[in-house]
């Protein structure tokens, strides 16, 4: 795609100009700009980390070079977990993480990323940028000194890797499992014992024992991560994240110092790295997931006890969390009531759909 076509389609006149302005006399107008990004993610991890290395790079080619932000993988600059607080005290102008990891401040942040049995990609876009979901969370994280955009999503992931099988709620008591956010409250609920450890340190610590489980994302970060050669029994689905939606942390101040066309990049370069993001784990999770299984990997679903005692725990935990604290509530009320709305219509036309043609495809076999 052309830049300036890129540009007037985006609606980043301002950058552009009109089609009789030429290019070098955008860039010798343009100011010039440096940033430092910081990321929970890595190398090691492709869809995530070169999502922020795309957006990176599209904020760079649309502005013709004069708007630059350079990425720093998790520990160089700032520890994986402490992009909240560098976005917050202007230590970077910006980072990648995802908001679930901040549960400790406030459990609200959960709603950013994934809270248990709530809404799948396309539910959670809708809710989003269609319904309430940008607008409270902007005023969720306005005092934190932030700025926050949507910048990918993993799709629902899976249940973890364990080494013993779950065949009851009791085979989870006494656990020790590495889990984020609103998942390790609820996994506790049924007797598990939740540890957040940074990506980089998880499979040391399931290869030692220091873990009997863990949980990460799905078949293309945990075939990289190796975690099947620790533990062998795959479980779906991972009830906790139906979605696990990646933001971008922008320091309010440092963007309210942009130009107006900045910060119209910024929304849109977001935005266009989010969507490869879902699109390159959609596209390679299947055969991931194949590789896997090839090489020993047990491939099982969760009983339908544990997803129930699930989905107890879950809204006993909310309700607990709305009783004490009313911005939770306000928050916790317009997310589920558009989950109460839109998952029966998924049911209808997704659901039925994909239901028939996976039996119809299994059949085929």
């Amino acid at each position: 795609m052309q830049r300036r076509a890129f540009l007037k389609k985006a609606g980043l006149g301002a950058v552009a100009g009109t089609a009789a302005v030429a290019a070098p006399a955008i860039a010798q107008s343009a100011p010039q700009i440096n940033w430092k990004m910081t990321s929970t993610y890595g190398p090691s991890l492709p869809p995530l980390f070169s999502t922020a290395q795309m957006f990176c790079d599209m904020v760079k080619e649309i502005t013709d070079g004069n708007f630059n932000i350079r990425l720093y993988p998790a520990g160089e600059l700032v520890p994986g977990y402490g992009v909240m607080d560098a976005v917050g005290n202007r230590t970077v102008e910006c980072g990648q993480t995802a908001s679930y990891y901040y549960y400790g401040k406030d459990p609200s942040f959960c709603f950013d990323t994934a809270v248990p049995f709530g809404l799948n990609v396309r539910q959670m876009n809708a809710w989003m940028y269609e319904g309430d979901g940008l607008k409270l969370m902007r005023e969720l994280f306005a005092p934190r000194g932030i700025v926050n955009f949507p910048l990918g999503n993993t799709g629902t992931q899976m249940g973890g890797w364990y080494r013993k099988e779950i065949k009851s709620v009791e085979d989870l008591k006494g656990l020790k499992m590495r889990t984020a956010g609103f998942a390790g409250e609820v996994l506790s609920r049924l007797g598990v014992i939740p540890q957040q450890i940074p990506p980089g340190d998880i499979y040391p610590s399931l290869e030692k024992g220091a873990l009997d489980a863990v949980e990460f994302v799905g078949p293309v970060d945990d075939e990289k991560l190796g975690f099947q050669k620790v533990a062998k029994y795959y479980y779906y689905p991972g009830w906790w994240e139906g979605s696990a939606q990646v933001s971008l942390y922008v320091n309010d101040k440092a963007y309210a110092e942009l130009p107006k066309a900045y910060q119209r990049v910024i929304d849109v370069a977001s935005r266009a790295a989010g969507a490869k993001m879902v699109q390159d784990y959609d596209a390679h999770n299947p055969e991931a997931l194949r590789r896997l299984i090839a090489g020993g990997a047990v491939l099982k679903s969760f009983p339908r006890e544990v997803m129930d005692a699930s989905f107890e725990a879950s809204n006993q935990v909310y309700k607990e969390f709305c009783d004490k604290d009313p911005g939770f509530k306000k928050i916790f009320d317009n997310y589920m009531a558009f989950r109460d709305n839109i998952v029966p219509w998924f049911r209808v036309a997704e659901g039925s759909y994909d239901n028939y043609l996976g039996a119809a495809l299994a059949r085929k076999k």
